[in-house]
């Protein structure tokens, strides 16, 4: 019996006033959303999970809709805190800031954390959802770093490069037997 996750990158979000949690979607990441559930609709997935943050959650929303199912709520899956205080980065100062976090992985902003802090977090929790729901088909609305490291924990094969060419959105398939990946595939097509 096999565990699939299906990792739901969150859809475009426009980096304004406000904080990382409260960040929405813009109209093309609300239309994407719609894309994610026309994409999943026929998967048959049974549970729905989320980081905490606004923009995950409103990616995977009409999906758990249209399946009359509940989103569940999981705070350390939660975005990488990259300083003290949960503000809105510039991509310009957040790529080269995560590009030197995945060559030292255990560097940090004063008062952030580093990737070996957030994937521990996140991979305990990807670790409980593969115990609890074992042979369900699973929804995760993620973020593009978590969803990395995430997959990096079990395949050394995803790391900076890898996520530098996702997308937003963007759905990966993991496939499980117990706590043993077997496969990830891309099913988003941009």
């Amino acid at each position: 019996m096999y565990t699939y996750i299906y990792m739901v990158r969150h859809g475009e979000s426009l980096k304004i006033e406000g904080d990382e949690r409260t960040r929405g979607l813009t109209e093309k990441g609300r239309l994407d959303a719609y894309r994610v559930t026309e994409l999943l609709k026929d998967e048959g997935v049974e549970t729905f999970i989320s980081s905490p943050y606004s923009r995950a959650v409103l990616t995977i929303e009409n999906l758990a809709h249209f399946y009359g199912k509940e989103i569940l709520v999981y705070e350390n899956l939660r975005e990488c805190m990259f300083s003290s205080e949960d503000k809105i980065i510039s991509d310009k100062e957040l790529y080269p800031l995560v590009k030197k976090m995945f060559s030292n992985p255990d560097f940090s902003l004063l008062g952030g954390e580093s990737n070996t802090d957030c994937q521990s977090r996140s991979v305990a929790v990807l670790k409980d959802i593969l115990k609890n729901f074992k042979g369900h088909k699973i929804v995760i609305g993620t973020h593009g770093l978590v969803m990395t490291l995430m997959m990096g924990y079990f395949d050394s094969q995803y790391g900076f490069e890898f996520l530098m060419q996702t997308s937003k959105p963007d759905v990966y398939r993991m496939k499980f037997n117990g706590k043993q990946l077997i496969d990830i595939k891309r099913l988003w097509i941009e």
